[in-house]
């Protein structure tokens, strides 16, 4: 059937519209809002496994109907512990969101969070923020270390202060840990895993993982490409970094920065056996 000028100029119109429409709506809602859970088992062992969950980057303004979803699905896993990577919140106004936030999830699922650099610049009250984890069954690891048991199991968990807006020390952080032990690392900004490593050198910590977020995966990426990573980033942007020495995987994230889009890097939350 022979086409005209004019319905040709009515259908590439349309076409356009349509994947402009697909682009907006994967834009701004679908790699935004449906989470992509990963799942990884680097535990080597057939039992005695450890189960952690890390959501990071949360950048809460309001409590919407994902975030809801979250903490289902947490609640559905039960983890062992649940990491918060740092920047959950943007100023100190949004304390009482992630109080609600964190009262979505089973109270008896610990929790273990570390500061990001947007509770830095938002000038968010440090002690508060600890008393809001502390009352839903969490702690604030700020250059500290705390342990989990689990039956006959026991891990070492380093937090660290932000790399950018705070003073991370790693060497403060991993002081009298039980080097016999394996650690998790939780560390905001990914690109100070080399100083973990050269600082570790001399430590002699049995580190397992380390846990990053920060850099949203680029958060809005063209064909692979990654326009922008934030200060701090390093030469990391997402997913699984290994070297000799440490293996470290780097979150996408759930929240956005600057411009409330996701392209190319879909909000994740992970879930590790350990």
């Amino acid at each position: 059937m022979k086409i005209n000028r004019r319905n040709f100029v009515i259908r590439l119109l349309t076409g356009v519209t349509g994947i402009f429409g697909l682009l907006v709506l994967d834009g701004f809602w679908f790699e935004k809002y449906i989470i992509s859970w990963t799942e990884y088992d680097i535990s080597g062992r057939e039992d005695q496994k450890i189960k952690t969950i890390q959501i990071t980057d949360m950048h809460l303004d309001e409590i919407k109907t994902f975030h809801h979803a979250i903490a289902l699905r947490i609640n559905k896993e039960q983890p062992d512990v649940l990491f918060i990577t740092g920047d959950a919140i943007n100023y100190n106004s949004r304390l009482p969101l992630l109080s609600n936030f964190l009262g979505l999830i089973d109270h008896s699922i610990y929790k273990v969070a570390i500061l990001g650099n947007v509770e830095y610049s938002g000038n968010v009250d440090i002690q508060a923020l600890k008393k809001v984890y502390h009352d839903n069954n969490g702690e604030l690891l700020v250059n500290e270390n705390c342990s989990l048991k689990k039956g006959e199991r026991t891990l070492n968990i380093i937090g660290l202060d932000d790399y950018i807006g705070g003073n991370a020390d790693f060497y403060k952080a991993a002081k009298n840990v039980d080097k016999s032990l394996e650690t998790i690392v939780l560390n905001h900004c990914p690109g100070y895993r080399d100083d973990i490593e050269r600082i570790n050198r001399r430590l002699g910590t049995k580190i397992k993982l380390i846990l990053s977020g920060h850099t949203h995966g680029g958060q809005i990426t063209f064909f692979g490409k990654i326009l922008y990573t934030p200060g701090g980033s390093g030469r990391y942007v997402k997913g699984w970094y290994e070297s000799k020495e440490t293996k470290m995987y780097v979150s996408k994230g759930i929240g956005t920065s600057v411009i409330p889009v996701r392209f190319g890097a879909r909000a994740e939350a992970s879930i590790f056996y350990i």
